[in-house]
């Protein structure tokens, strides 16, 4: 029943048996080889019956209606309020994590709030929320259901936007994609030295997720690099970074430079003072990058968005609020009628930077 938490399975795709009694979960780069009864890396796949299972269907972490730009989509419906909502674990090791107490959960009892992909979609219409946010943690973990809820999201009308670490293998990720409208994906350094020593993954399949978003899907992407003080923060890094980015996935992917704040595992790190972010939104800029964001401080310039071809301010931002907008109902300067990249409506929402928790026991589909 909607708003009632139950223990519940449901069988997956992407997993082979090996000849050890073992099971191989290929849903993600990190291929956990599990005996039954085990749980793989990421916690909520496990094996039960010789096959691998998702173990958290329908039961989330909780439901609150965010600012878009909180997740952060800066050219995606600008404005408008986005239903978010996640599960617990999580397919990387971050010691930086910033939702640890969520991804990093191996807690049942962290999942406080259940719903069916119906009500969901129920919930985000009845709200006046855009779209949907699988957030806080990795959707593509619990693959199944976000896919469940984006199906029945689409079928009202309303986005799915996934919030991830592109940590994904090939085949699912084709299926995964298909249903989402945008993403943000956490682009969380560029050396595989960083990935391995503090995230427990790789760069290169990151990568290869990104260059299929840009160059074979439709999903609307942005990107965010958490900058921590000392790790990933160099000129020469960042450059090779957003090289990269301007040379395969095009000037127009926005890219969000956001500060670190002591957490987790990485409680004696300063956090990250805001002249690296501006420095590092400067050499992005430099480089070609059309759309360059800074975030986790409070910086008016480095929010708003600028018209690459006259320099006008086209959208203005005050943390989540937005002031300034000169967009056209097409989407053009209303100066110079230069494109701005995104999806836009004619108007921008006005949800401002509410937070607004949600019980969704209040619907039934």
């Amino acid at each position: 029943m909607n708003g009632e938490l139950i223990d519940r399975v449901v069988p997956t795709r992407y997993w082979h048996a090996l000849d050890d009694g073992r099971v191989q979960c290929d849903l993600c780069p990190r291929f956990c080889r599990i005996k039954e009864g085990q749980r793989g890396m990421c916690f909520v796949r496990a094996c039960q019956g010789g096959e691998i299972v998702l173990t958290t269907y329908g039961r989330s972490s909780g439901f609150c209606i965010d600012p878009i730009e909180k997740k952060p989509l800066n050219h995606f419906l600008p404005g408008t309020p986005v239903l978010s909502f996640g599960t617990a674990g999580c397919n990387l090791t971050c010691k930086f994590c910033q939702n640890w107490d969520m991804s990093k959960s191996r807690e049942m009892d962290t999942l406080a709030d259940a719903a069916e992909p119906e009500t969901i979609a129920l919930a985000a219409a009845s709200l006046g929320c855009r779209s949907v946010a699988y957030t806080y943690n990795d959707p593509v973990i619990f693959h199944e259901y976000a896919i469940d809820v984006a199906a029945a999201c689409r079928e009202r009308g309303i986005k799915s936007v996934a919030v991830t670490a592109g940590y994904i293998c090939p085949e699912p990720r084709v299926e995964f994609f298909k249903w989402m409208d945008a993403a943000n994906v956490d682009l969380k350094g560029f050396t595989e030295e960083f990935y391995h020593k503090l995230c427990s993954g790789h760069l290169q399949p990151v990568l290869d997720t990104l260059e299929y978003l840009v160059r074979e899907t439709r999903v609307w992407v942005e990107l965010t690099t958490l900058l921590i003080p000392g790790e990933n923060d160099s000129d020469a890094e960042l450059e090779s970074m957003i090289q990269w980015v301007v040379e395969h996935l095009g000037p127009d992917v926005p890219m969000h430079f956001t500060a670190f704040h002591p957490d987790y595992k990485m409680l004696e790190y300063p956090s990250t003072p805001l002249s690296t972010l501006t420095r590092a939104r400067a050499i992005a800029i430099k480089n070609g990058v059309r759309y360059a964001y800074t975030g986790n401080v409070h910086d008016e310039d480095g929010e708003s968005t600028y018209c690459y071809g006259c320099g006008q301010k086209l959208i203005g931002r005050n943390r989540y609020r937005l002031s300034d907008w000169n967009l056209t109902a097409d989407g053009r300067c209303n100066r110079c009628g230069t494109v701005c990249a995104g999806v836009f409506e004619p108007m921008p929402g006005r949800w401002g930077d509410r937070r607004r928790p949600v019980r969704l026991r209040d619907f039934v589909a």
